[in-house]
């Protein structure tokens, strides 16, 4: 009794100080937890004001990782649909120093990539190496698949990567970047700095073309290319006040999203890198250089009845009338003999001098860097006057001699063809022709739809004017008959003009439809009139009865 008093004495005794300590590391550990509550929070500020920081790049130390590309602006048409964007997308790459079995893991990994090489893939990850590349762009699939393989060497390094939703049907304008987000081709290519710019890519750069159109057109030369067999096609739409293109179409063509194995032809941009003898379309030049120069008028004609002869050439017409032809009757009936005598009293100099006004002896300007150069003599002889009259001597792209057709019916203004949608563009155009030389030029070319050599580009309502092209190729010391380049080129409404449809077909071969033909009048006019017809309505241009009077004048010169 007497020792359990005085062990209950010893615990009564001591038990404040020990409620004392216990409360104390109570509160020492409250403090504790409250203040690395309140540093938790403070970084959580810190890091929501902060800019992101680049990832801190040392070798020896760690493994060396490419920053994140910048992500490049956003490229649409003039609607703002969407031809080019970009996806997140994550990079496989590895530190080979944290790798036991090189072996296994090259073997594990390529059951999910099969497209990798076993050899490449294990000699790269035996390298000992920090910092090793295995596969750019990866599916969110493998992704997953190769974190499911559990070996931590194996690291994702986040991307973007450049998509084209629309794929090959703007091939040739959008361009390409290579996988580091590089623009290659196009206007990807010709746009890149401002493209990747940080003050701009919120901004998306917005083009002059219009899918609705540049699928039309693209429809109907891909049909005709196989109607006809063509080795190749071409075709743009441009609106004649302001040189926007609103469709530009080379066949072949190819997927931008996926460049694996693409030919090198199907990557030439037939529209403006691509340059030709476009044969008769060139008359309308003649025409309106000998007009606008006060050489002829349109009272005036020449005797056409018999081929000429100049150097070793003999000057003959395709649809020979065999006698003294009105000007009207050159044009609608598309005579060389006659245009080429016209383009004699022209004389060379005004004659080079026009076609220069019109940009035909310098490579097009446009926001493109595939783009050719024009071929012409380099000693301008008589014979050169006159073939080169009628389109032959002398090879331009689509694009150039478009752009020159759209001077000619626009009141007589030049404006330099472009892929970028700005409507005041009109303003700037520079002329190079009268109205009044313009406003005859539009005769001639509807009487070639209406009573000439391209009633095939007629269509119902819109008042087509136009001018057919047939040539044939060029090689060392002279030409393939049976390998031609056909081609039309229209404009409408002629009573006032709003777009030029140039079509052009690369070694098209006559059918039973045609007869065997393969003049750009039987097979290149249709595509243009089948272009009009689906966009027309699409662009605000309706079908309206004819004024008569623009052409009828004209008309009455014409001997049937």
């Amino acid at each position: 009794m007497t020792d359990f008093a005085q062990s209950y004495s010893f615990i009564e005794t001591n038990k404040p100080s020990r409620i004392s300590t216990a409360r104390a590391r109570l509160m020492i550990a409250v403090l504790l937890f409250f203040a690395a509550f309140l540093v938790m929070i403070a970084r959580t500020i810190e890091l929501g004001f902060s800019a992101p920081q680049p990832r801190v790049v040392t070798s020896g130390l760690r493994a060396v990782v490419p920053p994140v590309e910048v992500a490049r602006a956003d490229i649409v048409d003039r609607n703002g649909d969407i031809l080019a964007t970009n996806l997140e997308t994550s990079s496989l790459y590895a530190d080979a120093t944290a790798i036991k079995n090189p072996t296994m893991a090259a073997q594990k990994l390529v059951s999910i990539l099969p497209d990798l090489s076993f050899a490449e893939v294990e000699a790269k990850l035996s390298s000992g190496k920090r910092f090793i590349w295995l596969k750019r762009k990866l599916t969110p699939r493998q992704k997953w698949q190769v974190n499911a393989l559990g070996i931590p060497a194996f690291q994702f390094q986040r991307e973007e990567e450049r998509l084209y939703p629309q794929g090959r049907l703007a091939a040739h304008v959008l361009g390409y970047v290579d996988v580091d987000g590089n623009g290659l081709g196009g206007v990807e290519h010709f746009f890149d700095a401002s493209l990747v710019s940080k003050n701009k890519t919120g901004e998306p750069l917005k083009l002059s073309l219009d899918m609705r159109v540049q699928y039309a057109l693209a429809d109907e030369l891909e049909s005709a290319m196989n109607a006809y067999q063509a080795i190749g096609a071409a075709g743009l739409v441009m609106n004649v006040n302001s040189g926007e293109v609103l469709g530009m179409v080379s066949l072949p063509n190819y997927d931008p999203n996926n460049l694996r194995g693409v030919a090198d032809e199907a990557l030439f941009n037939r529209v403006t890198q691509g340059v030709y003898e476009l044969g008769s379309t060139f008359k309308t030049f003649t025409f309106a250089a000998a007009l606008d120069n006060g050489i002829v008028d349109m009272t005036d004609g020449y005797d056409a009845s018999k081929p000429l002869r100049v150097a070793r050439f003999t000057i003959k017409d395709d649809h020979p009338k065999n006698r003294y032809l009105t000007l009207p009757e050159i044009f609608t009936y598309s005579s060389n003999i006659g245009t080429a005598q016209m383009a004699l009293d022209l004389g060379a100099d005004k004659q080079q001098a026009f076609l220069s006004s019109l940009g035909m002896m310098q490579p097009a300007n446009i926001e493109l860097t595939e783009v050719g150069a024009p071929l012409y003599p380099t000693t301008w002889r008589k014979s050169s006057i006159m073939t080169i009259s009628y389109g032959h001597g002398i090879a331009v792209s689509p694009l150039q001699l478009a752009s020159g057709i759209a001077a000619m019916v626009n009141g007589g203004r030049l404006h330099p063809a472009t892929l970028v949608h700005n409507p005041d563009a009109w303003q700037n155009g520079k002329q190079v022709i009268s109205p009044a030389t313009s406003r005859q030029i539009r005769q001639l070319l509807r009487l070639a739809v209406r009573k000439g050599t391209g009633k095939r580009g007629e269509a119902i309502g819109y008042r087509v004017g136009g001018k057919t092209g047939t040539a044939e190729k060029a090689v060392a010391g002279g030409y393939k008959r049976k390998s031609l380049i056909s081609s039309f080129v229209g404009v409408y409404p002629m009573d006032d003009p709003q777009y030029v449809v140039f079509a052009l077909l690369d070694e098209p071969k006559g059918t039973k439809e045609t007869y065997g033909f393969a003049s750009g009048g039987w097979v290149a006019a249709p595509v243009v009139r089948n272009v009009i017809l689906r966009t027309a309505p699409l662009l605000g241009v309706a079908p309206e009865n004819e004024d008569e009077g623009l052409y009828q004048k004209l008309a009455l010169m014409i001997e049937k």
